[in-house]
C-alpha cells in the first residue's frame, strides 16, 4: 500500500524530527551521538570535581562544568538543525580546547587533574580538538544540501 503522502509532510514538520540533509542525519548521527558522550562525560566529570575537589582547582573545574554545557548545546543543536545555535556551540567549543589546552600545559599547577578541554582533551583521546572541527565542516558541508 503506497504511503500518504499527509502523513509524510506531517512527520516532517513535526519540530525536532530531522529533514534529510539536516545536520542530525547521515553522517551527522554519529556526529550527534559523539557530543551525545562527551555531554554526558563531561557531566559527570564535572559535577564529581566539583563536588569533591573543588578547593584544590576551581577555575578548571569551572571550565569542565562549562564545557558540558556547551557539549549538551551542541548536542541538542546538532540533533534538531538549529545551525546557528550548532555553530556558536562548536566555535566556542573549539576556542575553550585551545585556550584551556594551552592554559593546562603554561600553568599545570592550576590544572592538578585532568578536565575536558585541559591538555587540549588528552583524557578524552584529543575527540575534544578535533570533534569542534568535525562539527563545523559537518554544519558547513550539510548546509550545501539543506539551505539555514
Amino acid at each position: 500500500m503506497p504511503a500518504d503522502p499527509r502523513h509524510a509532510s506531517a512527520r516532517a514538520s513535526v519540530p525536532g524530527t530531522p529533514e534529510p540533509g539536516s545536520t542530525g542525519t547521515g553522517p551527522g548521527r554519529l556526529i550527534v551521538a559523539v557530543y551525545g558522550v562527551l555531554a554526558l562525560a563531561a557531566t559527570g566529570r564535572s559535577i564529581l570535581q566539583i563536588s569533591e575537589y573543588f578547593g584544590r582547582a576551581p577555575v578548571a573545574y569551572l571550565l569542565s562544568a562549562l564545557a558540558a554545557v556547551v557539549y549538551i548545546v551542541a548536542t541538542y543543536a546538532l540533533a534538531t538543525d538549529r545551525r546557528r545555535l550548532a555553530t556558536a556551540a562548536c566555535s566556542i567549543e573549539l576556542v575553550g580546547v585551545l585556550l584551556v589546552g594551552a592554559a593546562s600545559f603554561a600553568r599545570s599547577s592550576a590544572f592538578p587533574d585532568k578536565t575536558v578541554w585541559s591538555h587540549f582533551g588528552s583524557g578524552y583521546g584529543y575527540v575534544p580538538l578535533v570533534l569542534p572541527v568535525v562539527g563545523l565542516w559537518w554544519l558547513r558541508r550539510s548546509s550545501l544540501t539543506h539551505p539555514a
